[in-house]
């Protein structure tokens, strides 16, 4: 039996077209759930995985598979539609699971022949098995996996020019904020592997440098905390010559000797939501760590830089509480905090999320034609009515952040500082040359979509936003 899974690939992202930018290999990930998935299939069937993010294989020279899987975020749904229409027209079975099939399950049963819903890997066996049947059923419920069952993905079926690998130690988040579906999909309760299997995986892995995939690897409790501590040391003492990155929150920079354990286990870089520089900007979306009382933030960022560990900040345009200037004020926020590379967002009601629920209730979603509309739910478009930004505004805000955080002198002078501070600088260099260098065909997509939205408006053919049956994980 042949088993292809496929992660759909989304024409409108620029950072993952690699001819556009040399450097942008270090901005496409592997697509570690359909590895994990490939870790889960028995050996009696023969999986391929296909990365639309590196190539487009030509899907018609294959041999046919017996079943196809395909994965989506909401901004590959329209791409993963495209997919599985062209193989049920070849008789082909195809299964969808990941966020938007289980946040959009009747309209993801529209174009497939079964849904898998939540977390895939205790329905992943009987799948295949019905699928092997010919009895497929329409719909598998994952809900929240033992992780004690999770077994170790499958590292040696992608082939690609990978800069980084991938591998996840944690599932779920209790921070719940407004704007992110994680808790929805993945639960509020902070869930561990355990650390030898971690590390065994770790071992397993051909690349020097590594994503870590979870949400908030640190968590948020004293016990969480107490976990990564073991975590680390587990995998500095097996000397396995990995530089990871991984994303966590501001208390990341709370336990010194947390630092210290995460250096000496490889941890090079972390990337952290800041969301706003305002406090009603915090209170909009949920980010209660970032206002405890007294902390300072570039007190904080500093504290992580001594470890020679890089700070991505990450922030978001379009709030509520945002109104015209923040742009700069963003950018001068991250200046300020002393971050390594900004990494500034539009808010993007996506659905599962709390910001869907309202944004919709209200008519304040600009592109409702869906599934196509979908396409541009990447974070990187303005797709939501903002209560003091038009459109446009909005678009001029993030370009005006970026340019000035990304003017070059400001990145070489980063550069320069990681270079005193030992930081490996050209991380930051060129990385900072990636972000710059996206600014122009960023703005070209903005303006293309702009003008998209007049046309609709002007022809009087724009719909009102679909009302969804969100449907989260169980």
């Amino acid at each position: 039996m042949r088993l292809l899974l496929v992660n759909p690939s989304n024409p409108l992202v620029s950072i993952v077209r690699r001819g556009e930018s040399r450097w942008n290999r270090y901005r496409v990930w592997q697509p570690l759930s359909l590895m994990a998935l490939a870790g889960l299939t028995p050996p009696e069937w023969e999986v391929t995985i296909a990365d639309e993010n590196i190539q487009v294989p030509p899907y018609d020279e294959m041999r046919r598979p017996d079943l196809v899987g395909v994965t989506a975020f909401t901004s590959q749904a329209p791409r993963a539609y495209d997919i599985a229409a062209q193989f049920r027209r070849l008789g082909v079975p195809v299964v969808m699971g990941g966020i938007h099939a289980t946040m959009c399950v009747d309209e993801a049963a529209r174009f497939v022949d079964a849904v898998v819903t939540g977390e895939a890997d205790a329905v992943w066996p009987q799948v295949l098995a019905d699928a092997a049947a010919g009895r497929m059923k329409a719909r598998y419920d994952g809900g929240l996996a033992d992780m004690n069952a999770v077994r170790p993905a499958r590292h040696d079926l992608l082939t690609g020019d990978y800069a980084f690998g991938a591998i996840q130690t944690t599932r779920g988040c209790p921070m719940n904020c407004t704007f992110c579906c994680v808790t929805a999909f993945n639960g509020a309760r902070y869930r561990q592997r355990s650390i030898p299997d971690v590390v065994r995986e770790f071992r397993s892995i051909k690349e020097k440098r590594v994503l870590v995939v979870d949400d908030n690897l640190i968590g948020t409790r004293a016990d969480h905390v107490a976990r990564a501590k073991d975590l680390f040391r587990a995998l500095a003492a097996a000397k396995l010559r990995k530089e990871w990155v991984a994303q966590a929150t501001i208390n990341f920079a709370d336990d010194e000797e947390l630092l210290t354990l995460a250096a000496q286990a490889g941890c090079r870089g972390v990337f952290i939501g800041f969301e706003s520089p305002t406090a009603e900007g915090l209170t909009e979306v949920g980010k209660r760590f970032n206002l405890l009382k007294g902390r300072d933030l570039a007190a904080s960022v500093a504290r992580i830089q001594r470890h020679h560990i890089h700070v991505v900040g990450s922030f978001i345009i379009g709030l509520d509480a945002d109104t015209p200037g923040i742009g700069r004020r963003t950018a001068e926020a991250a200046r300020q905090y002393g971050v390594d590379n900004l990494n500034a967002l539009f808010l993007t009601p996506l659905p599962g999320t709390q910001l869907w629920d309202q944004m919709n209730a209200d008519g304040r979603i600009i592109l409702g034609m869906f599934p196509h509309d979908w396409q541009y739910f990447t974070l990187t478009f303005p797709v939501a009515r903002y209560a003091h930004l038009s459109q446009d505004q909005a678009i001029q805000e993030m370009l005006a952040c970026d340019r000035q955080f990304y003017a070059l002198p400001r990145i070489l002078g980063r550069a320069l500082r990681s270079v005193w501070h030992r930081r490996q600088p050209l991380i930051s260099l060129f990385g900072g040359l990636s972000y710059r260098r996206n600014l122009t065909l960023s703005q070209e997509a903005c303006a293309s979509l702009s003008r998209l939205c007049t046309e609709r408006e002007s022809a009087r053919i724009e719909e009102p936003a679909t009302r969804l049956a969100v449907s989260p994980a169980a």
